[in-house]
């Protein structure tokens, strides 16, 4: 089975008081639901299924990550998308308000499950890997809220009461615990794969597993400076040897290689081609006819293949220049990276045409389908290929960084170094030897930079390093990227909604509001 296709699932919550009980006998209830080991499977299926609407991983997420970074500045006819990317993003913006309420339904899904599964009649094993998704994919939900808001709520149960649907905000102490206990319960609960296992599940490849939760644990600790504890957690995945980068950069791009060696966890998504559906699978009430595509192929595609609603900054393109390879080329992962006219290394072509801009142009490439058979354009939004949220290169250049922090600076060498080969770049202890903790820093930010360009990570890393209160730092960025001159104190986040805030009182605004 080449991937997980996600069944989505809605269940009807039916009020009533003490004069009258109506209930509609075509939907099921949240009592009645939740009786069968089917049930229970239909359940965490569902929230896989919030995963690939517009405020998660079809859009929004990827958009709103991106756009911030110095990697990647905003095209947009789109005043919202341009305006995240030069940090003036109102509190009133749509695509702000799909990503929190999306994240939002997620946890409510997830918490369903955590709820109601306990009390289910089933095998025993199967429950607890249907716990340990829920437990993973709540975790995932709070980390990427606290990232793009700083401070959000922390939700942990369905609503019992009317106050339940008004909750106060956690502190960032809070959300952090939560999101390391939810990891850390999902790594207990949960298996290496799903190749051996018995039940509905068995098999099936794009579920959480336990090297995708020990990942996400390592790397939270990571943003908060937990520098032990990260480093145990990566050194725990990295001498397991379940994981390794693949030959080929580009293959953890297209879908051409899903859920290969590299991939820890990524979101699955599907050419309506293989799955069905006919509209887009945006958000609201799952209908039959949805499709499971990615709309981040024609967000990002270049002029007249695609909206083109982001570019690639000429800082990162030049970036990708500074070093050649060992046998003097350029970084092959600039053009799995960016799609730029360089003859000298036979790219003259987007979507099998001949290269139609300026020789100065530049556009994303990562996440499109440019040079499949058959592509000519995005704009039928039927892209199939899978968002990679945690890869094992994430994982060797965190390690290296948290050893680097400890002052551990000359083992941090041979991790960067296994990166670096796969480029087929010169060896850094030859070229670069003995670095300070400072210099190791700058480098690690540089090959961080190349590795995970326009894949979402940027703005996390800026922000987790301090760079926006430094003003070395900060003028280094502006240098990169002139959307950060319109950068002001908070803005690196995205503001609360309005309308969040107007409707719950309790709930305190982010440095951004």
């Amino acid at each position: 089975m080449k991937k997980v296709i996600y069944l989505i699932l809605t269940v009807a919550l039916i009020a009533c008081d003490d004069k009258l009980d109506i209930s509609n006998p075509n939907r099921q209830t949240t009592s009645d639901f939740w009786q069968t080991q089917s049930q229970a499977m239909a359940g965490c299926n569902a929230i896989y299924a919030t995963l690939i609407i517009d405020g998660t991983y079809t859009r929004m997420t990827p958009a709103l990550s991106d756009g911030r970074g110095d990697d990647v500045t905003g095209d947009s006819p789109w005043p919202d998308l341009v305006q995240v990317s030069n940090f003036t993003i109102p509190t009133t913006s749509g695509p702000v308000q799909w990503i929190w309420a999306d994240y939002y339904r997620l946890i409510w899904r997830a918490n369903q499950v955590l709820e109601n599964t306990v009390d289910i009649e089933m095998d025993e094993a199967l429950k607890n890997r249907i716990i340990g998704q829920a437990y993973f994919l709540r975790g995932l939900a709070f980390f990427k809220l606290a990232n793009f808001y700083k401070i959000v709520p922390l939700v942990l149960a369905t609503p019992k009461t009317p106050d339940d649907y008004y909750p106060t905000t956690a502190t960032e102490e809070e959300l952090w615990n939560q999101i390391y206990s939810d990891f850390q319960q999902a790594k207990d609960l949960l298996p290496d794969s799903y190749a051996n296992v018995t039940g509905p599940d068995a098999g099936q490849i794009g579920r959480a597993t336990k090297g995708a939760a020990t990942g996400m644990l390592g790397k939270s600790y990571l943003y908060r400076k937990e520098w032990q504890k990260a480093a145990d957690q990566f050194k725990e995945l990295i001498d397991g040897g379940l994981y390794s980068l693949v030959d080929d950069y580009r293959d953890n791009f297209t879908d051409g290689n899903e859920n290969n060696s590299e991939s820890l966890f990524e979101v699955q998504f599907a050419d309506p081609s293989q799955v069905g559906g006919t509209v887009m699978n945006w958000g609201g009430d799952p209908a039959a006819n949805w499709k499971q595509a990615s709309a981040q192929a024609c967000t990002y595609s270049m002029d007249g293949r695609g909206y083109s609603d982001f570019l690639p900054t000429q800082w990162i393109y030049n970036e990708y220049k500074l070093e050649q390879t060992t046998d003097g080329k350029s970084d092959p992962r600039l053009l799995a990276t960016i799609a730029s006219y360089e003859p000298d290394d036979n790219s003259t072509k987007v979507y099998g045409d001949a290269w139609p801009y300026a020789s100065d142009k530049i556009y994303p490439r990562k996440y499109t389908n440019d040079g499949k058979a058959g592509y000519v354009n995005e704009y039928d939004l039927n892209s199939g290929i899978n968002y990679r949220v945690l890869r094992y290169a994430d994982i060797l250049l965190m390690y290296a960084e948290a050893l680097n922090e400890l002052k551990q600076t000359a083992a941090a060498y041979p991790y960067i170094q296994q990166v670096r080969d796969r480029a087929n770049l010169p060896d850094l202890a030859t070229t670069k030897p003995n670095m300070t903790q400072d210099e190791m820093r700058d480098q690690i930010a540089h090959e961080r930079a190349l590795e995970f360009a326009i894949e979402g990570q940027r703005i996390n890393d800026i922000i987790r390093w301090g760079w926006f209160y430094d003003a070395d730092k900060l003028a280094a960025l502006k240098a990169h990227d002139a959307d950060f001159n319109l950068w002001s104190a908070g803005n690196e986040y995205l503001p609360i909604p309005q309308g969040e805030l107007d409707v719950n009182k309790k709930l305190s605004p982010n440095p951004a509001n």
